[in-house]
Formats: C-alpha cells, structure tokens, sequence
C-alpha cells in the first residue's frame, strides 16, 4: 500500500473514523434513551452556580423530545458503523458514503474528516463489470 500511489490509507482511516464516531452516537443515544426512560435525574445537579436545566425546558416535552433525539442518534451511529465497516471491505461505496455522512451530521471533526477520506478513496470500491 505505501510507496504505489493509491489511497489505501486514507479510505481505512475514513472507515475507522466511521465507526469511532457511530460508537460514540450509539453510547450517546442510548445514554439520552436511558434517562428518559428510566427518569434519572440528570437535570437537577447540585453544582454551584451551575443553571437549572429543569427549569428552562418544560418536564414532558423536554422527555419527548430527548427520547426521539436518542433515537435518533442511535440510528445515525449505526449507519455509521455499517458504513465504516464497508469502506473498511471496500464492498460499497454508497454505504461508505452513507455512513461517513451519517458521522458528520452531528457537527464534529473526526465525522468531517471521515467524509473526507472516504469521498477521496472513492476509486478504490470494487467495480462491477457486466
């Protein structure tokens, strides 16, 4: 791979990038499912001069809402992990792209540059000749 021109390493690190970045949705998801669901009560800490989260959202629809935000970032860590792994197989250059992009839709820097290196590996997937 090193030394032959071709971007290996960029579509692996693209892939890894992916799938770092949809565990981190996925733990994050399930962390907001659980506190809704379960009612832990995150918004009430007893820290000086620290803002009553409580208090600025109302109780059922600041519930609601977290509760479809999880949701939602679970599925979007999945896609990203689906997707990592197959730039990883090199198998499909849509899911690949599907997923890096799902890892950026949450606004970080390690989803950006996964989006990156996998739209520049894109000469790598497996072309199917008929």
């Amino acid at each position: 791979m090193a030394g032959n021109g071709d971007r290996g390493g960029l579509l692996s690190a693209g892939g890894i990038l992916s799938i770092i970045v949809g565990i981190c949705q996925v733990v994050t998801g399930a962390m907001l499912i659980a506190v809704t669901t379960f009612m832990m009560d995150l918004w009430h800490l007893n820290v000086p001069y620290f803002p009553e989260m409580g208090e600025m959202l109302p109780v059922a629809t600041a519930a609601t809402t977290l509760l479809i935000v999880g949701i939602i970032v679970v599925a979007l860590g999945i896609l990203a992990i689906i997707g990592g792994i197959s730039a990883l197989k090199r198998s499909s250059f849509g899911m690949a792209l599907t997923g890096a992009i799902c890892a950026f839709v949450t606004l970080n820097l390690p989803g950006l540059l996964a989006l990156v290196f996998v739209s520049l590996g894109s000469g790598e997937f497996q072309t199917e000749e008929i």
